[in-house]
């Protein structure tokens, strides 16, 4: 967000509670709608934080260049995040990328670099490889490392978990969050243990992801997991690890599509997934919050339509549980 003496300030996304999502069970659910970001994404923080450190340190100036690989959603906040502070952006992307977001990062004035996928099958170290191949031909220009940069969980320790706690009413017995470079994981489980809390961090990861001790595997849903494992990494400790199938993710999406009205991306879907599983084992007043991590307009050509789900997927696209609107008793 933009104050009128054109410094850029957090922009706090609301906290809200469910009622529809898991009823009739009596858990007290609460989602942090960062899909409400600028640029529809969680990384929107993480951009800002990253970009921030970079400029802090006298590393980026005005006018300079930044690559960096991505799997979409930082690549769309990287781009808007350089319109407003006058840098250009090349965003390093597989062919797993959403072409929307392709197309959002160029509208943005954005240079998309197509990496094709390599015989070993890692796109993620296929492009990080040609991140240091751009950095070498343009000297100069810098890489915001979102893997391995302290600032990435820095922006979610300063921002994500205090609004989480003060929209929520804090007390929770357990946030789940979507794993990729872990640092959205590591910011909020840096801010609990600095404040003494008990909630527990529930990571949720992608099958064929490489975290958490993971088996490398085809993923075809960006944005969820690692081909390799992240810097970052080496000191996220969450609580409970939950590897989420694909279709188990096009499953969670379209619930919380139909239940609470909310069109997420396909990290948010697996995380419904995740709760779907814990939810039978807790206590009916159990305090959960989740991060909805970004929209899932992207993902309206694969998520959300079927004939890519029966195809790519070889699924149903409908959820096995059941989707049908629910009956919610108001006070």
């Amino acid at each position: 967000m933009l104050h009128s003496s054109g410094t850029l300030t957090p922009f706090v996304t609301p906290t809200v509670k469910l009622s529809r999502l898991f009823a009739p069970h009596a858990a007290h659910i609460y989602a942090k709608l960062d899909l409400l970001q600028l640029s529809g994404s969680t990384k929107e923080r993480t951009a800002r934080g990253l970009i921030e450190d970079l400029l802090d340190s006298g590393r980026l100036h005005t006018g300079g260049m930044i690559v960096e690989s991505t799997s979409g959603n930082l690549g769309i906040a990287l781009a808007r995040q350089c319109v407003v502070r006058g840098l250009r952006f090349t965003a390093v992307v597989d062919e797993n990328a959403n072409p929307l977001a392709l197309n959002l990062m160029r509208v943005y004035g954005a240079t998309v670099e197509l990496v094709a996928t390599p015989a070993d099958g890692n796109k993620l170290a296929a492009r990080r490889r040609r991140v240091q191949d751009l950095l070498a031909e343009h000297p100069g220009s810098v890489t915001t490392n979102q893997y391995g940069s302290p600032a990435n969980p820095r922006a979610h320790f300063a921002s994500t978990m205090p609004e989480i706690m003060a929209g929520s009413g804090g007390d929770l017995d357990y946030l789940f969050i979507a794993t990729s470079t872990t640092g959205t994981l590591l910011g909020c489980q840096q801010y609990i243990r600095a404040h003494g809390l008990d909630t527990k961090i529930v990571a949720v990861d992608s099958v064929g992801s490489v975290l958490f001790g993971g088996a490398s595997g085809t993923r075809r849903l960006p944005g969820l997991g690692a081909g390799v494992l992240p810097e970052l990494a080496a000191a996220a400790q969450p609580d409970l690890v939950f590897q989420i199938e694909e279709i188990e993710m096009v499953h969670g999406c379209r619930l919380l599509a139909r239940r609470e009205g909310i069109l997420a991306g396909a990290s948010t879907g697996a995380i419904v997934a995740a709760m779907g599983k814990l939810l039978p084992d807790l206590d009916s007043g159990a305090r959960i919050a989740f991060m909805v991590h970004d929209t899932g307009v992207p993902y309206l050509p694969t998520v959300y339509d079927d004939d890519w789900v029966r195809a790519t997927l070889g699924a149903d696209p409908e959820p096995g549980f059941t989707a049908d609107p629910v009956e919610v008793p108001h006070p």
